[in-house]
């Protein structure tokens, strides 16, 4: 295989095998449960493992690890990594081992969720994690290589709403303090436990940066896409304790968050994803009606 290949179902079972033979695990029966940012696989004995869709991602994955170590010394119901040295180099590929929290995927209340939020956001500053600082529009650059995929006029109209949006942020007044942030806090990143309990995942964009990052996605899932109903975003905000949608940068972050989840369904090699871009294209240039947007 190609060290330049992004991974196919087939070239992650290939990795994963030698993942696990290099962690001394037993991987024949690993499981493909996800291939999207990164492959997932299920293993026995309650084990996770996650292989990265491109070649490289050692510092992204060795981060990711650190993290999670550092939130279970705070006793934080989070990711909990493997504990070998890792992340373990796979032909090329970053591969890490997690424990599994639950053999179903069911997703956190929306007051389990805010709660959670709310109690990463009351953490101290970790001394010599050496977390990275949100950088927006940096992360936003990196994705826009996807363009040259997409029409010349829907990339054209991404590349102005960009610069807008980039203009805008930099006039942003933030309410909330700078601290540690999951940098993609959702309903979708916070799933049930075997005991029900809530467990905080995916520690990708994990970081320090203005607290409102962590609210944004659950405003625009109710205000503009209808996957929350107003019943839950009351709840989320009342035990959050802030209703971002009542500052007056919430149309900019909201903003951006749509050209971020646009770009990154961009990167997707399918026709289903490219129609499903237009779609959301088409929606954001004219004001249209969101809750059309399929999750993916």
């Amino acid at each position: 295989m190609s060290q330049a290949q992004i991974l196919t179902e087939k070239s992650a079972h290939e990795i994963a095998a030698v993942a696990c033979r290099k962690a001394g695990l037993d991987g024949a029966n690993a499981e493909l449960i996800r291939l999207g940012s990164n492959a997932v696989f299920r293993l026995g004995n309650r084990i996770i493992l996650r292989v990265s869709r491109d070649p490289g991602g050692f510092d992204e994955a060795e981060r990711q690890v650190r993290v999670a170590r550092w939130l279970a010394q705070e006793n934080y119901p989070a990711n909990r990594a493997l504990d070998l040295a890792q992340p373990i180099n796979a032909s090329g590929y970053a591969a890490t081992f997690w424990v599994s929290v639950s053999e179903k995927e069911e997703y956190a209340d929306i007051a389990q969720v805010a709660a959670l939020i709310r109690s990463l956001h009351q953490l101290p500053l970790p001394e010599n994690l050496h977390l990275p600082t949100k950088d927006p529009f940096g992360e936003l650059e990196e994705r826009m290589s996807v363009l040259g995929h997409l029409d010349s006029g829907d990339a054209n109209f991404i590349r102005c709403r960009v610069d807008e949006l980039k203009r805008s942020y930099g006039a942003l007044d933030f309410v909330l303090p700078v601290g540690v942030i999951h940098g993609d806090a959702n309903v979708g990143n916070v799933i049930l436990t075997r005991d029900g309990s809530p467990c905080l995942i995916d520690l990708d964009s994990f970081g320090i940066g203005h607290r409102e990052w962590d609210l944004v996605q659950t405003a625009l899932f109710y205000d503009r896409f209808g996957w929350h109903t107003a019943e839950e975003y009351r709840t989320f905000v009342d035990v959050y304790g802030f209703d971002i949608m009542k500052w007056s940068g919430y149309e900019t972050l909201a903003g951006y968050r749509e050209i971020s989840m646009t770009l990154w369904l961009a990167a997707k090699e399918s026709e289903e994803a490219f129609n499903e871009v237009r779609k959301r294209v088409k929606s954001i240039k004219t004001g249209g009606d969101r809750s059309t947007w399929a999750p993916f």
